[in-house]
């Protein structure tokens, strides 16, 4: 006659599950499971990409965060207005009192840099915590509807993805000047144009990583052991499937640093020409390009250089992350 487990022999048997879908452990050498997140950090801290990225991010998070007391004068103050002389090309460039000289109002460019990056640095944030958000919460819907499967599921999914493709149809860019253009000039507009057009990506990512580990071994054996659907979808498959989308946050950030630039640039930013920020810096020096090219260099520079280096960090953690690229 076969037995039936008993209670505590079936409540370790989930526990190893459980612990199996939170580690995805792999043995290393002194045979102690290492989890997929701690490996990745010890690939990454031998990857000169990544320390080169992080390096850019950290010093762009330092001069962001203490912009205030970095930052030498009041970027609105036209402190030596009467030293510039823009209808007669006269401008004042890099000297002691001024590190990157004075822009066409007579306000010192390096304080205005360094406030800028504050701002660079809330619209990105806020734009990528808008869309991963949202996206999360649709892909996170279709992928455990579409794991759940049933007639109800599958719906469900098709339903959400269309969606998801509609937007997907859209550039970008364009997608975040619609939402700009709608809701009016603001530094808000600004965030919620460039988060809702970064909904899709995150919602089809999530969705497919979520569908992918549908199929993995944890997930078999925690069936086996009758675990219900529901909680196999919310407490394993959902929380083993962050990775690509914690990765793709990283990249994101880079890519909204870009788009906010270029929303500011197209006079969809702050409507207050006078508060620094980069996009903005840069719509205002196009008019002295021959003249003071600087004007232009500087604000152009911190936008590569930041977006470059969330890039960097954001393609090492994705190798570092990726089963076929482990040595």
């Amino acid at each position: 006659m076969p037995t039936t487990p008993s209670s505590p022999l079936l409540g370790r048997k989930a526990a190893r599950v459980d612990r199996l879908a939170e580690l995805m452990g792999e043995r290393t050498d002194d045979g102690h499971g290492a989890s997929v997140w701690r490996e990745a950090l010890s690939r990454m801290r031998r990857s000169p990409m990544a320390i080169a990225g992080a390096a850019i991010v950290v010093l762009f998070l330092l001069i962001a965060l203490f912009a205030p007391l970095i930052a030498p004068y009041s970027p609105v103050a036209q402190t030596w207005g009467d030293e510039v002389f823009p209808n007669r090309n006269v401008f004042v460039g890099p000297r002691a009192e001024n590190w990157f000289g004075l822009d066409n109002l007579g306000r010192d460019q390096f304080s205005r840099m360094v406030i800028g990056a504050r701002q660079t640095l809330l619209v990105g944030v806020v734009a990528t915590v808008v869309g991963f958000g949202v996206g999360a919460l649709l892909g996170g819907t279709a992928g455990a509807a579409s794991v759940l499967g049933g007639r109800w599921g599958r719906q469900l999914d098709n339903v959400v993805m269309r969606v998801i493709d509609m937007m997907l149809a859209l550039p970008t860019l364009l997608l975040a000047v619609t939402v700009a253009a709608l809701i009016g000039p603001s530094l808000l507009t600004v965030m919620l144009a460039v988060g809702v057009a970064q909904v899709p990506i995150f919602a089809r990512l999530l969705r497919g990583a979520m569908i992918s580990q549908g199929g993995r071994d944890y997930v078999l054996a925690a069936r086996a052991l009758g675990v219900g659907e529901r909680r196999i979808a919310l407490t394993h498959i959902l929380p083993n499937s962050m990775g690509p989308v914690i990765v793709q946050s990283t990249l994101t950030l880079a890519t909204a640093i870009i788009d906010a630039a270029a929303l500011s640039y197209l006079g969809l930013g702050n409507p207050d020409p006078s508060f620094p920020e980069w996009g903005t810096m840069l719509a205002d020096a196009q008019r002295f390009l021959s003249s003071a090219p600087s004007l232009a260099v500087y604000p152009a520079l911190g936008i590569i250089v930041t977006a470059l280096g969330f890039t960097l960090l954001g393609e090492a953690m994705r190798e570092a992350l990726d089963p076929k690229l482990r040595k």
